[in-house]
């Protein structure tokens, strides 16, 4: 790989998908210099927060693991030194892991500047030229040109072709198409509603809109504005939301997921002010 500028490719695994509350668990950059010489950092982290089992189970990564791992402030001036001047790569990088370890470096008290910076995301270079339209996963799947393309009778009859051809790749032809279900895909993003304006950290509910997005929980808001949350009983919700607050302006917090997935309950960290 031909450089003019030193490249540090990161990825960081962490205790969730929240960009504004979620913590570093794992950090890992690769420095490779215009000469070719080349660099790596690798450092488990205390999350200071318990890490969910279900994403345990993706990562590999469980609270005893960290238990005795530094916390993110402690090697966050180590981190900022590796990467220097450098451009920055990695996958998902510019939506994920750079604003997450910005958030996390601020919190340590560092300042971190992605100006001057040139910043290869694979995952957008990939999105861009390898198409995840029906047409292009009917070539991939059944090696064919989709001409009847956003004809309600034509993309459905390629769907049925995909998923023929998909039971042949990645399934049972003697099951047919129910050998299909074991792919359905997990949800790991702790919304609590399909319209994802409420979402679960930490066992409380915290709305994702408004003045008090992603600062204080639903609980805590009935506290400090109870006008506040009446008025959101008066707007187009889903009947499942308004349940639930009604609920909280009663005083019956809303219960988080249960089950070996749920995150486990404990305080949140020092909110910002309102």
């Amino acid at each position: 790989m031909k450089l003019s500028r030193p490249l540090v490719v990161l990825d960081l695994e962490t205790t969730g998908t929240w960009i504004e509350k979620d913590r570093i668990v794992e950090i890992a950059l690769v420095r490779r210099e215009p000469d070719g010489t080349q660099t790596a950092l690798t450092q488990r982290v205390n999350p200071g927060v318990p890490i969910p089992a279900r994403v345990s189970q993706i990562i590999g990564i469980t609270d005893a693991d960290v238990k005795d791992a530094p916390p993110f402030s402690a090697i966050a001036p180590k981190v900022v030194a590796f990467i220097g001047d450098a451009d920055l790569g990695g996958f998902n990088v510019e939506r994920f892991d750079l604003p997450l370890l910005e958030r996390e470096l601020y919190a340590a008290g560092l300042k971190f500047e992605r100006r001057g910076r040139t910043i290869y995301d694979a995952q957008k270079i990939y999105h861009l030229h390898e198409k995840r339209t029906l047409g292009a996963a009917y070539q991939f799947y059944c090696q064919k040109e989709l001409v009847h393309a956003h004809t309600a009778h034509g993309d459905v009859e390629a769907t049925l072709e995909i998923l023929a051809a998909q039971i042949t790749r990645y399934g049972n032809p003697e099951e047919g198409v129910e050998s299909l279900r074991a792919f359905e895909y997990e949800r790991v993003d702790d919304y609590f509603d399909e319209e994802r304006k409420f979402r679960w950290w930490n066992g409380q509910l915290y709305p994702v809109f408004g003045k008090y997005a992603r600062k204080h929980s639903v609980g805590e808001i009935a506290q400090r504005d109870r006008p506040y949350c009446e008025w959101l009983l008066t707007t187009d919700f889903s009947e499942p939301v308004k349940a639930m607050l009604r609920g909280v302006l009663e005083g019956r917090l809303p219960a988080p997921p249960r089950g070996p997935e749920a995150p486990a309950v404990v305080r949140p960290p020092a909110l910002e002010p309102a």
